[in-house]
């Protein structure tokens, strides 16, 4: 258990990940964090990570920093997330260890697993066949930042957390429409139809006021200014139509959603009291024909292990939100990963269980976002 007073340096405490993880640990008495913004720290720089391990001497770490998106970033912008990531936490783990950290956390995801992985997905499942094609260079990069955690404790004797959460929502996401991942997403277009279909011009203003879209493979661009026509051409490119709201894929994928708040929760559980040899104690490992033993996916599922479809989630955000027109789906759009529930029997044994439903969850958030409207969201996610 880290002392009250302990030195945490959270990297990334302004994102969905970080924040929750900040608010868990100040709710818990952790009140001598240390924060910094893109601007005041750029991961990406190793000379201003080591200048600032230099100066601030931080004692512990959570690296919940991280370029992210949904399945077009991911398609689009290939090198930059695999590129991106990997210099984070080569730059992040690598002073962490050079400055002596007593405890670091690294936050993955469960996209690290094969697409056609055994459901539900257990630990010892990963690096077993290929990845999902969508998001291989983000796992990639995950998959390394895991393993240089496990390495590290194998040849140093350090003691860094390797934790790996399904698909997360809830206070500070991301709502961009191209950026961000299915759940947000979905509860903006679902808004915006519903706005449209209402003639409520002054709550679409509003929204797209706050965040700006623009039309992909173009330059156009909307905020509360633009005509009434621009505003309605660009959010039709995106699947929202007064009446209407077409979503990508089939809706068939099946999917395991986690409050943020709860995943920080378990995090920060893992962090205070999980230890390296108490992953090992609770992972199996086998003996090879050396006589070696396997010391390996010493890394932790966190989420609920329920699952349910993209169709089904996309029904209940219908019905919080009070849409009353069609949902539509595009079939000739990605779905990705058709099957992505995790096995949670190892953070069971570990002392953590989830308490949010999904629809408890989908209330929570579509209340966050429309307080949320009074806060400016910038159009690009930030690692």
């Amino acid at each position: 258990m880290l002392d009250k007073s302990t030195r945490i340096f959270v990297a990334g405490h302004h994102g969905l990940v970080g924040s929750a993880i900040w608010n868990n640990l100040k709710q818990r008495g952790y009140d001598n964090l240390i924060g910094r913004s893109h601007k005041e720290l750029d991961l990406l720089d190793p000379q201003a990570v080591k200048r600032f391990f230099d100066e601030e001497k931080p004692q512990a770490v959570v690296l919940a920093a991280a370029h992210v998106g949904g399945i077009m970033a991911n398609l689009q912008y290939r090198a930059d997330f695999i590129y991106q990531n990997l210099q984070i936490q080569q730059n992040v783990i690598g002073e962490s260890w050079k400055h002596g950290i007593e405890k670091l956390l690294f936050l993955g995801s469960t996209c690290i697993y094969p697409g056609e992985a055994p459901q539900p997905m257990p630990e010892d499942c990963l690096l077993t066949s290929a990845l999902e094609y969508t998001n291989e260079p983000y796992a990639i990069a995950k998959i390394a930042g895991l393993k240089m955690c496990e390495s590290f404790n194998l040849q140093y004797g350090t003691n860094y957390i390797a934790v790996m959460p399904t698909n997360l929502y809830g206070p500070n996401d991301n709502f961009h429409l191209e950026n961000s991942h299915v759940l947000p997403a979905m509860i903006r277009k679902v808004y915006l139809a519903k706005c449209l279909s209402e003639d409520d011009w002054a709550a679409v203003r509003k929204d797209i006021g706050l965040r700006p879209v623009t039309m992909k493979g173009t330059e156009l661009r909307v905020d509360a200014d633009s005509s009434e026509q621009d505003i309605l051409t660009v959010l039709a490119s995106y699947g929202i139509e007064k009446g209407r709201v077409t979503l990508w894929g089939t809706g068939a994928p099946m999917r395991e959603f986690l409050w943020s708040e709860e995943m920080a929760d378990a995090s920060v559980h893992c962090l205070l009291n999980v230890d390296f040899k108490d992953v090992v104690e609770n992972t199996e490992m086998k003996v090879n024909h050396d006589g070696i033993r396997e010391i390996r996916n010493c890394h932790i599922n966190v989420g609920t292990g329920k699952q349910l479809s993209i169709r089904e989630c996309a029904e209940k955000i219908v019905k919080e939100i009070g849409f009353q027109g069609d949902l539509c789906w595009d079939s000739t759009k990605p779905d990705g990963t058709m099957l992505k529930l995790t096995d949670v029997s190892k953070l069971h044994r570990l002392g953590w269980h989830h308490t949010i439903e999904i629809d408890e969850g989908i209330h929570r958030l579509y209340e966050w976002y429309q307080k949320g409207i009074c806060i400016n969201h910038k159009e690009e996610p930030k690692a």
